[in-house]
């Protein structure tokens, strides 16, 4: 397959390609309903005609992506397929677009989620939905910017591009309380943003106003003082993104007030991304000074413990999933501040899993709400006698979410555990029962919702998955059981990066990731 790849000259073509596939398709879709009169809905057939050209147009985004896993060897340093052109000369802001096996990893898993997560909805947008589907196409070419950018300015464009489609697809297309989520969503991440430009502009200043690469930046040689500063605006808009404790109040109304589609896109972890890519390489003084590294691991464990807790009392089951992406988010920064390779490379493939499960549960909750109109929990039980396919499902979705042994959630939490010990063991301990707590708030859910009495007539009446369900939730069950089993082939694409991440943090050098500091 390399052979092949090179043959066609993949590394010249393929990132471009996956920036421009999705504004190409967008163009496109905007382009077939120009015949439609304003206001007026399409017929069924145009709008299967705009669904299955956005889900041609994911799927060739998922086929070119493909091309990475074979192409990328994460065992060489330095970034690769990159690409390197003059962009705002005056500044020296440059196109610099590149890959090494995180991003690889981030990037293969938005293009497999995003295809899927319009096949698991299919039928559920039925107004405005060229506009929906455009938009959700932007959104996928700014968050692939945001993995292959290798410019701070370039980056910043990718990730100011993600803001404005998931603001109006949550605002336009999401439940009863849409605006209200869409607005807190747009003032917390703008915040963020707005503090990582400064800091970027600092940053540059640093540098002689010269460059905005990451590859030529070297904040080593900036006082510890300065880069505290720094590194605090860019870990904040990046925590903020992630919903680390206490910035994390904005996601559980986002995820469930929005489409499913949008849902498992904030499911895929671009905040944890930029803090092992941006944050810390950048500002490796700070990153590695004692205060700073208790206080974000402090905010981690607590993350850790009061998602979990919060979960255990949530009665909506969409919320129930967002405080445990939270929790989950909290074994993240603990595995990065830790420093330990093994605590890191376990951090990068919780920021997988998250996604894998998240993602699949968002698209069963999805499912189930076609059906109920409603995700609280107490509106259902003892489904398993009428869904039996749907329970099953959902009950493997949520072993992976607790870390069940076999499934893609074990492995990356007990890296982080095994990783972090010898560095902050009271904070792994109290880590660790998170674990517990996350079984607990799980299984009682499922408990009530499939194994409960069905004393409630209109569960009754519900019809279990149909083809193309099943097909989609089949395809989450591969993965978290294949990643479960064998993780060693996502692994193997993670360590490489994750000891050279370690060694360029904690010999405090900073600079180039591409020789270095890159995951």
């Amino acid at each position: 397959m390399h052979d092949l790849l090179a043959h066609l000259q993949y590394e010249r073509w393929a990132l471009p390609a996956l920036l421009l596939i999705p504004l190409v398709g967008a163009g496109l879709i905007r382009f077939l309903g120009r015949s439609a009169l304003p206001g007026q809905e399409l017929q069924a057939a145009a709008w299967r005609e705009v669904r299955t050209l956005a889900l041609a147009t994911f799927l060739a985004e998922a086929i070119v992506a493909l091309g990475l896993w074979w192409w990328v060897d994460p065992s060489l340093p330095g970034f690769q397929a990159k690409i390197d052109v003059p962009w705002i000369t005056d500044w020296g802001a440059r196109f610099t677009i590149g890959v090494d096996g995180l991003s690889t990893v981030m990037i293969l898993l938005t293009a497999l989620l995003m295809p899927l997560a319009v096949i698991g909805s299919w039928s559920v947008v039925t107004t405005k939905i060229r506009s929906y589907y455009s938009l959700l196409l932007l959104l996928t070419s700014g968050v692939i910017g945001v993995f292959i950018s290798l410019d701070l300015i370039l980056f910043y464009v990718f990730w100011e591009l993600m803001l404005i489609p998931m603001y109006f697809i949550i605002g336009i297309w999401g439940g009863s309380d849409r605006l209200q989520a869409s607005l807190r969503y747009f003032i917390f991440t703008m915040l963020g943003s707005l503090l990582m430009l400064v800091a970027i502009i600092a940053t540059w200043m640093a540098a002689g106003e010269t460059t905005f690469s990451i590859e030529a930046l070297r904040s080593g040689e900036m006082a510890l003082s300065s880069q505290r500063w720094l590194f605090g605006a860019f870990f904040l808009a990046f925590a903020i993104k992630s919903a680390v404790f206490p910035f994390h109040t904005w996601l559980p109304d986002a995820q469930h007030e929005a489409p499913t589609t949008t849902a498992v896109a904030l499911a895929v972890k671009v905040g944890a991304y930029g803090i092992v890519r941006f944050a810390m390489p950048l500002f490796p003084l700070a990153a590695l000074d004692d205060g700073v590294r208790a206080m974000i691991v402090g905010l981690g464990v607590v993350g850790i413990v009061y998602g979990a807790l919060v979960a255990l009392v949530q009665p909506d089951f969409k919320k129930l999933v967002s405080y445990s992406s939270i929790s989950h988010v909290g074994f993240i920064i603990l595995g990065l501040f830790a420093l330990s390779p093994q605590s890191v490379s376990g951090a990068m493939l919780v920021m997988v899993n998250t996604g894998v499960t998240s993602s699949a549960m968002m698209c069963a909750l999805g499912m189930m709400h076609e059906r109920r109109k409603t995700g609280r929990i107490e509106n259902f039980g003892g489904i398993a006698r009428v869904v039996p396919m749907m329970a099953t499902l959902l009950t493997l979705i949520a072993l992976s979410g607790i870390g069940l042994p076999g499934t893609n959630g074990f492995i990356g939490e007990f890296l982080v555990l095994i990783g972090s010990y010898k560095a902050y063991p009271i904070a792994t301990v109290i880590a660790a029962t998170g674990v517990v707590l996350g079984a607990v708030y799980a299984l009682w859910a499922i408990q009530r919702v499939i194994f409960n009495p069905l004393d409630n007539p209109e569960n009754r009446a519900l019809k279990d998955l149909n083809a193309r369900e099943l097909g989609v939730l089949g395809v989450f069950a591969v993965a978290i059981l294949w990643i479960g089993v064998a993780p060693g082939a996502v692994l193997r694409r993670l360590d490489g990066p994750a000891q050279r991440f370690v060694t360029s943090i904690t010999s405090g050098v900073g600079g180039a990731p591409s020789t270095s500091a890159a995951p």
